[in-house]
């Protein structure tokens, strides 16, 4: 475009009858286009809001000097036309002339931005750069002022003085601002009641207002007010609105209390403290209110401070009690004043005006009391005494001769008795109250709290009713070294295999100076020294160690401890050396059963039929056998020199039987000589096989822990039976059984007789076979099980082990070497 067609560009605006003659106006159309951004801007086009139509109704029209003839077209687009309200504006593209369909809302929509474009009518490009133009919404006073709320209530105390209450008045326009659309006034236009007079107050803008009112208010004659604010703008037709504000009226404390009654008595017994009188009053103000709740206070006749009051919150009674005794010779009536009053301070309202100056004095009465004499109860001139004593004194040790006083009675004629002596350690004399001990006062007893022992004694008078009064004799003892240290624990555990030491802790009841730090060492023999030391020997408490390696076992250490000042005391500690397993824990035995899987019990099922199965063979073999006879023998209960196998898988039972006395004959059936086996007790007898050809066997046997038992015989007896072999071979040979033996019984009777009979016959003096010792066990043995026999090193005699008897010489030998190679004297 060039710089003439710039300038030359022109716009018509052509606008409605109501504003073509209006000259301001086009003026403002017919300006100069002003320059902004990359397009020109036309002046804004003023547009009267809501305006009556008819509709479409003509805006303005454009014009370009590009237009010739018919080939230009325009369009419009922007606010109003591509934007909301879509629709509002339209364009005729051959003349330019812009319309408006409906009535626009200022308060809605004040301002358009409208864009053209010049188009060629053949080809639809721009031929012209794009102009816009702005429509204004013009305001009319279409919005009368609006109150939020409407509507307000208050509450708004009796008392109130006059100014403002707490109701605020708030309005708005929503016409243009500024103009006098939207100016408003708030003013009162009716009250009910008319009194007292309700205005308005400025706050800090025209549009908020609050309520003020002169005069008073009366609760008794008006509860409730209505009053109606009305706010009315300045704009042509004025427009206007109200709002209603209630008033409600609490009530205040407007009239005083009265007393229910002019005079009021009372009586209350000497000394004692009660509640003693209830005084009513009368208010005309609302219940349960500040206004009516009523305050009471003592004027006269208190000022011992003996009585109170106070308000019954439920009943508004005053409360009159007596909080200190006194004592009186006689009878007495003491008259006191009492006033009364609201918690609220009193308002008056009256002729509309609130009455200002001092307030009226409290309504007041009158109360007597009546004070009756009774007989006092006797004084102790002190409630508590203290008195201070060593423990362990004497019997008989006087600790107090109590002072009384009784103005009502003779102390002569007081009778004294306690009523709390835990331990039983006083006696108090019946009539001089003198408390004495009668037992020796124990500071380490469990009645002493914190040094003290408490007794409580009562003196009472032999007036009507009688009186008592009451005296505390608290007893402060003094310690005294009258108890000697001793173990806390007697018992401690020594993992032999992790520590070579225990702790040891004593303790001593006496306190300081008689207890700890205390000094140890060893009693018992001085053999002990070699085995044990005590580390450290002096402090709170000491370390036992071994000095070599111990045997696992039992031992018992006897142990000296000295307190501070000398005091010893001996105690014994018991200490199990072992295998430990935890802390302090030691290893416990093997358990006898063990859990068994599917598998190892039918494996188990399948050994115990087998030998089932091989039991019946050898019953059905032996049946079979005519000619084969066991020479029996008892090996029940008793034991021998032989100590136990110790190859045999698993120990016998420790369980023992009663002693059993049993006969065994043993018959030939081709001979006469008969053989007689008897029995002995467990306590080590020999048997005796005895025949009637002149010759007997003596036997040792020892039970051993299966059950079964070993039998020897010494070479003097084997004499005899060589003497004698030839029958002696044929008689066992034809022996029958006279009672069932065990396996371990017939496999010995087999061996016996296999030694006698595989000797030639010729051969009559049998010098190749000669009897063995049997109770030889090999070396000794190591194993540690042996150690679970009790250890003793307390220095008891042991001469009684040399005469334990043959069946424990292989034992103690044993035991000897062991101990022998680990250094260990006893």
């Amino acid at each position: 475009m060039t710089k003439s067609t710039l300038f030359l560009i022109l716009l018509a605006l052509d606008v409605a009858a109501s504003t073509k003659n209006d000259t301001s106006k086009r003026e403002k159309r017919d300006a100069v286009l002003i320059r902004s951004k990359r397009r020109w801007v036309l002046s804004t086009i003023d547009l009267e809001e809501n305006m009556p139509g008819p509709y479409p109704a003509i805006v303005t029209q454009l014009h370009n000097e590009k237009k010739v003839d018919n080939t230009i077209k325009f369009r419009i687009k922007g606010d109003g036309v591509t934007k909301e309200p879509i629709g509002l504006f339209t364009i005729n593209e051959n003349d330019g002339i812009v319309y408006v369909h409906q009535p626009i809302d200022r308060e809605q929509y004040p301002i358009f931005h409208v864009d053209f474009d010049v188009l060629d009518r053949q080809s639809g490009a721009t031929v012209d750069k794009t102009l816009s133009f702005n429509v204004d919404i013009k305001d009319k006073n279409d919005n009368s002022p609006q109150f939020t709320p409407s509507t307000i209530n208050a509450l708004v105390p009796e008392n109130t003085p006059e100014g403002t209450v707490q109701a605020t008045l708030q309005a708005h326009d929503n016409d243009q601002k500024d103009t006098p659309n939207s100016q408003f006034i708030m003013k009162v236009v009716s009250q009910d009641p008319a009194s007292p007079k309700f205005t308005l107050k400025d706050l800090s803008t025209t549009t908020v207002k609050q309520l003020a009112f002169t005069g008073c208010f009366d609760y008794d004659k008006v509860k409730k007010y209505k009053v109606l604010v009305e706010a009315r703008d300045q704009g042509t037709p004025a427009m206007s609105s109200t709002a209603t504000v209630i008033l409600d009226i609490t009530d205040s404390n407007t009239h005083p209390p009265e007393f229910s009654s002019a005079t009021y008595n009372a009586e209350v017994m000497e000394m004692e403290l009660k509640e003693i009188l209830r005084i009513g009053i009368k208010d005309k103000d609302t219940p349960n209110t500040p206004a009516s709740r009523a305050v009471f206070s003592i004027l006269k006749g208190n000022e011992e401070g003996n009585y109170k009051i106070e308000t019954d919150p439920k009943t508004n009674e005053g409360v009159l009690t007596v909080i200190k005794g006194k004592n009186f010779e006689k009878t007495e009536i003491k008259n006191l004043e009492i006033a009364v009053e609201n918690e609220q301070k009193l308002f008056q309202c009256v002729d509309g005006k609130a009455v200002k100056g001092p307030t009226p004095k409290p309504n007041t009465v009158k109360v007597s009391v009546k004070v009756i004499d009774m007989n006092d109860p006797p004084v102790f001139k002190k409630q508590i005494e203290k008195v201070y004593r060593n423990e362990n004194g004497h019997v008989g040790d006087v600790l107090l001769v109590p002072e009384i006083k009784d103005e009502d009675s003779d102390v002569n004629k007081l009778r004294y008795e306690l009523i709390q002596d835990p331990a039983k350690w006083v006696n108090v004399d019946e009539k001089t109250g003198k408390i004495t001990t009668v037992q020796k006062l124990d500071r380490e007893s469990p009645f002493i709290k914190n040094g003290t022992y408490t007794v409580v004694m009562h003196a009472i008078d032999d007036g009507q009713p009688p009186a008592t009064g009451t005296c505390t004799v608290v007893v402060y003892l003094g310690d005294q070294n009258d108890n000697a240290p001793y173990l806390i624990s007697k018992n401690a555990v020594m993992c032999g295999n992790k520590v070579n030491h225990v702790d040891v802790k004593p303790t001593d009841i006496d306190g300081p100076p008689f207890a700890s730090p205390f000094s140890f060492s060893l009693g018992g023999k001085e053999e002990l020294k070699n085995l044990w030391m005590l580390d450290p020997t002096t402090g709170t408490n000491t370390s036992l160690i071994s000095l070599t390696s111990l045997p696992y076992g039992n031992y018992s250490v006897p142990l000296k401890i000295q307190d501070q000042q000398g005091l010893q005391g001996e105690d014994v500690l018991h200490v199990v050396v072992c295998e430990c397993t935890g802390i302090n824990t030691c290893r416990g035995r093997l358990p006898f059963s063990s859990r068994l899987g599917p598998a190892a019990i039918a494996l188990l099922f399948a050994g115990l039929l087998l030998l089932a199965l091989m039991l019946l063979f050898c019953f059905l073999c032996d049946c079979k056998s005519k000619n084969f006879q066991h020479i029996p023998l008892n090996l029940q209960d008793e034991g021998s020199q032989t100590l136990a196998k110790y190859n045999e898988e698993g120990g016998g039972s420790i369980y023992k039987p009663e002693p059993v006395f049993r006969t065994v004959s043993l018959k030939a059936p081709s001979a006469p000589p008969e053989y007689v086996f008897t029995d002995g007790y467990r306590n080590g007898e020999n048997g005796m096989l005895r025949s009637t050809a002149g010759y007997n066997v003596q036997y040792n046997f020892q039970e051993m822990p299966s059950g079964g038992g070993v039998m020897s015989m010494p070479h003097h007896n084997w004499s005899s039976v060589r003497r004698d072999r030839e029958s002696f071979r044929n008689e066992s040979r034809q022996m029958s059984h006279s009672y069932s033996l065990t396996q371990t019984e017939r496999n010995l009777v087999g061996h016996i007789e296999r030694k006698i009979s595989g000797f030639p016959e010729e051969q009559r003096d049998y010098p190749e076979y000669s009897p063995h010792q049997y109770e030889y066990e090999g070396r000794a043995s190591d194993c540690q099980s042996l150690d679970q026999l009790t250890v003793s090193n307390l220095g008891d005699n042991l001469d009684f082990l040399q005469n334990l008897g043959p069946q424990f010489n292989s034992l103690g030998g044993i035991c000897q070497q062991t101990m022998e190679r680990r250094n260990v004297r006893l």
